[in-house]
């Protein structure tokens, strides 16, 4: 077999390494990807009920603020029904009590009520922190193992990548800019006739042009799928 066959059959068998390689690192990105999933809907969670408990918090520090001043209203007009003489005036002054004490107790029933709700949104809030620190525990083996798998992976890509470079020096510049254009549209470059026939689309392939590469141990290139052929020494 010409050498320049050997040393490109060698370059595609590191070619087909270095892509399963990169098909193994890629395989890690859909893993990764549902353990951020995961994480991200714990903590969206996180972040939803303390939102939540924002808002009410916010909410009570206002009806408290309004419950006091209405009783400061309500103390000046206990001041003002002391005051008067008359009964028209008492009976207005009485009047505006009984109007503020209503809603001093309706705003007091509403913060009691609030206050209850804050108490279960808190508990909430932490339940959400317990799950998200389960996850996350949960995640760390599985996220070390890929870290691993992918550091792995990366040292054999980084040595298959050294072993194929050290073999382009055995192959024509002209003959590896073929192959390397050839290899961005299909995963194998190079193929052995089949008789008469390309080896990839079994076009025949004339007598000429074969007996030349049995001859001369030639590289030639199907005109019908444009692939690399070469004719195998048992061929």
């Amino acid at each position: 077999m010409h050498s320049e066959v050997e040393a490109l059959l060698a370059l595609q068998s590191d070619d087909s390494r270095i892509r399963d390689l990169e098909e193994q690192m890629r395989a890690l990105d859909p893993r990764v990807a549902a353990l951020n999933r995961k994480r991200e809907a714990a903590v969206t969670a996180l972040a939803r009920s303390r939102a939540a408990v924002e808002g009410e918090e916010k909410r009570q520090r206002e009806l408290q603020a309004k419950i006091a001043q209405h009783k400061q209203i309500q103390e000046k007009n206990l001041a003002q029904f002391d005051a008067v003489k008359k009964l028209k005036e008492a009976t207005a002054a009485m009047a505006q009590v009984e109007s503020a004490r209503r809603i001093i107790a309706e705003d007091e029933s509403e913060l009691l009520a609030l206050n209850r709700r804050l108490t279960d949104m808190r508990a909430g809030v932490e339940a959400h922190q317990a799950a998200l620190a389960d996850v996350e525990a949960e995640q760390s083996t599985a996220r070390d193992e890929i870290a691993k798998e992918r550091s792995e992976i990366d040292d054999a890509l980084m040595s298959a990548r050294s072993d194929r470079n050290g073999k382009t020096g055995g192959v024509s510049g002209a003959m590896l800019g073929k192959y390397d254009r050839i290899r961005t549209r299909r995963p194998q470059a190079l193929y052995p006739l089949r008789g008469q026939s390309c080896g990839n689309c079994d076009t025949a392939i004339p007598m000429q042009r074969r007996n030349h590469m049995s001859v001369n141990g030639t590289i030639d290139v199907c005109e019908a799928c444009g692939v690399l052929l070469y004719r195998a020494a048992s061929a």
